[in-house]
């Protein structure tokens, strides 16, 4: 067994149900650490960039990280690295919960599944032995159907990974739900596996991870263990009230982006928050494997309307499927929250697609006959309705299920699609987060949160706090978080630990599973080559720098109330700066110079 990495690799070939196991590419280990840098190589190197998502040729790549599984605060992260159905970009998606660290105790770094199934299929993985079974039983089966139907045939120990009948339909948001109430949500990932009628992915792995330095490793730990435990943030806010803690401090901040963008406050916002979850439908909170923060929100539905019961909403889901949509019914958000994990539908841009449709039915360009209900904002049961029918399929879910881009410009109106890239926004307005802004327009994947959170410095005031209006120096920051980013994803740790720990700490902890000895600059350039890694493969897929831009709603369009009322997105003050502080050219490419210093050339 390697230190920190366990040297393997499964690579499943679905047309003709094959597995093989081969030696890890320890150089690009060491270059690309694991998880997403690895992943975004791998990809990179076997699939062409003009590759249609939905082929057969696109791969899907479950991959850890070289502290995935390893004794440590919130050491438990996979990505699915595939090219996106939705956007046509290089795209990651990250999970935690439990099967990822199954999948490193199984013995192996990747999983990668190419080819296509003449039928549904699940892959089943029992330490280094793995086949490919049946599951023609399982299609059409929710992700919490599927899963226990697997742990009853397979082992009731397993962890699994599958998708919903979102994922079959190849809705262009599908995700791939692990431990019934986890995903790796965004981009579309679960549509792939639907693309090659793989239904699940189910491990269970018996082994351990070994480290370089366990006494030095165990005191990295330690001292992340503390670091966590004592920052308001970590210790606090999040244990508290989950992710939902940001509700009321975006709103009062005048960025919380409601129906649609056409607003920056959202009147109930008090309504959707974490204080009031907490008050109502909360029964506990919950951790991923090994995690000392437990933001993860155990709930039950106590509604006369709709019963269920499960985990969530998170922030981004109630501003999606509420805010965004003007609903401020959190019973309605609530059961339309389980309905996506049970489809396997990513929230974000579920919630954002029927905010765009509801504005298409505001504009009078979608009609009642279309939907078979009422479209208005505001409508917790219209919500409820259409997430039906997108997980089925049915009806105007049809037209949702391309997601806002591809639905609005069926209509004409591209422009009321509130994506980058065609992704779509999370839940902060960038007219009111000029950082964010910059942030969203240079996202790798799209609109994206999760690629460089500078509602850290810019809000929360994490690790020191920021003007949110002020452009100057936004470029240096921006891509300082997405280095940084970069470099926890594929680490294998969650990123909620930045918000108390920073490179110094991940590097030892790094240094000391794996027994390199990088310097922490080192480590950050890491960051750096995924990150332009993943720019070459989308140029050279057809995602020019033009689309390092927002919607015109942002760039034109003031913000009509609130503390941030009259602004807009600058991106044009940051984005010449962005590229220089990138080494790259003033269009937006990486310069050769640049590529050949990060060894990408």
């Amino acid at each position: 067994m390697k230190n920190g990495w366990n040297g393997k690799v499964l690579r499943v070939n679905l047309s003709t149900r094959t597995c093989a196991i081969e030696d890890l590419n320890m150089a690009w280990a060491r270059e690309y650490l694991g998880g997403r840098g690895l992943g975004s190589k791998y990809l990179t190197e076997e699939v062409a960039p003009e590759t249609d998502p939905l082929s057969p040729d696109n791969k899907l790549i479950l991959v850890t990280g070289p502290l995935t599984g390893t004794y440590g605060a919130a050491n438990g992260r996979y990505m699915a690295v595939t090219k996106s159905p939705l956007t046509g970009t290089i795209a990651s998606s990250n999970s935690g919960g439990y099967f990822p660290n199954e999948l490193k105790f199984a013995g192996f770094d990747l999983v990668i599944i190419e080819g296509k199934a003449d039928r549904p299929v699940y892959l089943k993985i029992h330490n280094q032995r793995a086949e490919v079974a049946d599951a023609t039983h399982l299609w059409g089966k929710s992700t919490n159907e599927t899963e226990d139907m697997i742990l009853r045939e397979f082992h009731a120990d397993a962890k699994v990974a599958c998708i919903g009948p979102a994922g079959e339909k190849l809705v262009r948001f599908a995700c791939i739900v692990n431990d019934k109430h986890r995903a790796a949500g965004r981009s579309g990932v679960g549509a792939v596996m639907g693309s090659k009628y793989l239904k699940a992915v189910a491990v269970r792995g018996t082994g351990g991870v070994g480290v370089a330095d366990a006494p030095a490793f165990r005191e990295a730990a330690r001292e992340t263990f503390r670091m966590l435990r004592s920052h308001p943030v970590t210790a606090e806010g999040l244990p508290a009230l989950g992710t939902a803690v940001l509700m009321n401090v975006i709103n009062q901040s005048g960025a919380l982006p409601t129906r649609n963008f056409q607003s920056g406050t959202f009147e109930g916002a008090e309504e959707i928050s974490g204080e009031r979850l907490a008050q109502t439908y909360l029964k506990r909170n919950k951790g991923c494997m090994g995690c000392v923060i437990g933001c993860g929100r155990v709930t039950a539905l106590s509604d006369p309307r709709w019963s269920g019961n499960g985990e969530g909403p998170e922030y981004e889901t109630l501003w999606a499927l509420g805010a965004a949509c003007g609903i401020a019914d959190l019973a309605a958000i609530t059961k339309a929250n389980y309905l996506c994990n049970e489809y396997g539908m990513d929230t974000i841009t579920a919630g954002s697609t029927v905010a765009c449709a509801m504005e298409l039915y505001q504009q009078g360009l979608v009609t009642e006959a279309e939907t078979g209900i009422p479209l208005t904002f505001g409508s917790g049961e219209a919500l409820v309705r259409m997430f039906e029918l997108i997980g089925t399929g049915e009806g105007f879910g049809a037209r949702l299920g391309l997601g806002s881009w591809g639905l609005a410009e069926s209509y004409g109106v591209p422009e009321l699609s509130m994506t980058v890239k065609k992704l779509e926004f999370p839940a902060y307005d960038g007219r009111g987060i000029q950082g964010m802004a910059l942030e969203y327009a240079t996202s790798n994947r799209g609109a994206c949160h999760v690629r460089g959170y500078m509602v850290s410095p810019e809000i929360l005031g994490v690790p020191e706090k920021l003007d949110p209006q002020v452009t100057e120096g936004k470029a240096g920051w921006t891509k300082a978080f997405q280095d940084f980013t970069a470099v926890v994803d594929s680490a294998g740790i969650c990123l909620f630990t930045t918000f108390a720990i920073g490179a110094p700490q991940v590097t030892n902890l790094l240094n000391t599973a794996t027994g390199l000895n990088l310097s922490q600059d080192q480590v950050l350039a890491a960051g750096e080559r995924v990150w332009n890694l993943e720019r070459v493969f989308n140029l050279k897929a057809g995602i020019s720098p033009s689309q390092d831009t927002l919607p015109p709603r942002l760039l034109q369009e003031p913000l009509p109330d609130g503390p941030m009322k009259g602004e807009v997105a600058k991106l044009g003050a940051m984005l010449p700066d962005y590229y220089r502080v990138r080494g790259w050219d003033e269009g937006g490419v990486p310069t050769a110079e640049k590529l050949a210093t990060l060894g990408l050339v």
